[in-house]
């Protein structure tokens, strides 16, 4: 089974294509665990809340993959890419537990998405006018970990076609 990982700084559409394409491939998506995390501990964060995020994350995606044996992929909305990212943009430092994380449980194929699509204001999302600083975070870093990505933009349909068209060549490509 590929572990697809849909990734890109905030408000880029991970989660609506994600689910999109875990319909598209009649498979499962892991939700973005941050988001659960965050809203049941209603305050600020701190580093150590993101190392918890990242356990709870792996254990998201693990659930997921064994419910989902026997489909050709799973779908993760983020990953430990974006933990590593955030950690070192907003605190200045990655938790080792983040990077080992990222290097013991590497996706199969990144997608990551531009930030072209309008800002939706959230109480989660922090960095309406740093997505294209973020956003170069993040392709810097999907090229240094040297697993194959496709970068999708513009919106609704094209992007999904885009994302679809591309997973669907790596999957046929890798099996």
């Amino acid at each position: 089974m590929k572990h697809i990982v849909v990734t890109g700084p905030e408000s880029s559409g991970k989660t609506t294509l994600a689910q999109y394409l875990a319909a598209a491939f009649q498979t499962l998506w892991v939700p973005e665990y941050a988001r659960t995390y965050l809203e049941q501990k209603q305050g600020p964060y701190l580093l150590p809340d993101l190392i918890n995020i990242s356990i709870g994350q792996v254990a998201l995606m693990e659930s997921t993959a064994a419910e989902a044996a026997g489909k050709a992929c799973i779908i993760l909305d983020t990953w430990m890419l974006e933990l590593a990212i955030w950690a070192e943009y907003r605190f200045g430092s990655v938790p080792e537990v983040i990077t080992d994380m990222l290097s013991s449980h590497q996706p199969d194929l990144y997608v990551l998405c531009t930030p072209d699509l309008p800002w939706k204001p959230d109480p989660l999302r922090e960095n309406p006018d740093d997505r294209d600083q973020l956003y170069l975070k993040y392709h810097r870093a999907v090229l240094k970990s040297g697993i194959p990505y496709v970068t999708v933009s513009g919106t609704g349909p094209v992007r999904e076609r885009a994302a679809y068209d591309n997973i669907r060549s790596f999957i046929t490509k890798k099996s």
